[in-house]
């Protein structure tokens, strides 16, 4: 299995984080299984956010500029948090 396989997409790591906060909320999981499943909801949560962050910074605004495109770095709007 190679490391790309094993690491789930964003799309599928935020489906088992809304899974595992699920169970979590259920308030039926044991102990021990709560906090396997808090880790792992941590291990997926820095992955998304990872994902996002390259995500960010590949993100560029093409501006029209004297008869040319011009490559613009993504700014994030007035009112976004990070």
């Amino acid at each position: 299995m190679t490391t790309q396989e094993a690491t789930p997409s964003f799309e599928q790591a935020m489906e088992q984080l809304e899974r595992i906060v699920a169970q979590l909320e259920s308030g039926d999981v044991p102990l021990e299984k709560a906090i396997e499943l808090f880790q792992e909801g941590m291990r997926l949560s820095q992955l998304c956010g990872q994902k996002l962050e390259q995500v960010e910074r590949k993100i560029e605004i093409l501006v029209e500029q004297e008869g040319g495109m011009v490559k613009k770095p993504f700014q994030p709007g007035e009112g976004e948090t990070r």
